[in-house]
């Protein structure tokens, strides 16, 4: 995964879609393609927060013209892998009229009732938007695959139906920008061990994390069925390494930026007669 800093950070991270995945081969601690330590990656983050808050005025500005592009970031990964520090971290840069935040938690009852889809559809970015799902549809093939919530052959049937949910967003002018949050498993002891020691971090604390490591190699094999499975030219998923919090949110926020940079919106032109408005006020006094 090493790459040099003037290449796209996006080819040092994506997974080759349909190869097979092998977690334990990638280093949670590894910083590809950061433009040095944590003082210079740091400074980084903030220069690259300034131009993504450029890009999405120009991407919610060319909204107004009829522009229906918008962007979806999907973050996915382990408990403590960071996906709320990523929220925090990267899109509190950004203007949040232009965002749309979803966290997904246990489905209700009504939720229930209806197809693994239902729920997320009312939750994706409107054009001009920026999107971020804090977890996403990929649970309903995770979690019920780990604790056996539905039949094997339709939890195998997910997968399809995920990637045919994921081209016609692609087709519909959204850019799908998904991010697997890679920790390790004792980073994460340790993180849970200070949420313990600091009482102002008891409320992200649940017992039940505790069960959950019991089943670290279950949920390892299942992202990986996940990240083969569910990758596609037009869907792809980066691997960031989540070991160092600096270096995960450099990272999703320069992922961002490429992306945004690519899709390059523009300002609008105006539908009136400048040289007249501006008279105008001249003469309003």
């Amino acid at each position: 995964m090493a790459k040099t800093r003037d290449q796209d950070l996006r080819e040092a991270l994506r997974l080759p879609p349909g190869e097979p995945v092998d977690l334990a081969a990638y280093d949670t601690r590894a910083t590809p393609g950061a433009p040095g330590g944590k003082g210079a990656t740091l400074e980084d983050t903030a220069r690259t927060g300034e131009r993504l808050a450029k890009l999405q005025e120009r991407l919610w500005a060319a909204s107004t013209a009829g522009d229906r592009r918008r962007v979806l970031l999907v973050l996915q990964g382990m408990d403590t892998s960071g996906k709320g520090g990523t929220v925090k971290h990267v899109i509190g840069q950004l203007n949040p009229s232009g965002c749309r935040i979803q966290a997904f938690k246990a489905p209700t009852e009504e939720e229930r009732r209806h197809d693994f889809l239902w729920r997320v559809r009312p939750a994706l970015p409107r054009p001009g938007e920026i999107g971020i799902f804090d977890r996403s549809h990929y649970e309903d093939v995770l979690i019920a695959r780990v604790r056996h919530l539905a039949r094997p052959a339709e939890i195998g049937s997910r997968y399809g139906l995920v990637n045919d949910f994921e081209r016609s967003l692609a087709e519909d002018g959204v850019t799908l920008v998904k991010c697997f949050l890679h920790i390790s498993r004792d980073e994460q002891r340790r993180r849970l061990l200070r949420r313990l020691e600091r009482p102002d971090k008891h409320w992200k604390f649940d017992p039940g994390d505790i069960d959950e490591r019991a089943l670290w190699p279950a949920y390892q094999e299942t992202y990986q069925l996940a990240l083969e499975r569910c990758a596609a030219p037009y869907a792809p998923w980066y691997l960031i390494p989540a070991d160092r919090k600096w270096y995960r949110n450099w990272a999703i926020s320069r992922l961002l930026l490429e992306h945004l940079e690519e899709l390059d919106p523009r300002y609008p032109k105006g539908d009136f007669d400048l040289a007249e408005c501006r008279e105008r006020l001249l003469k309003d006094g």
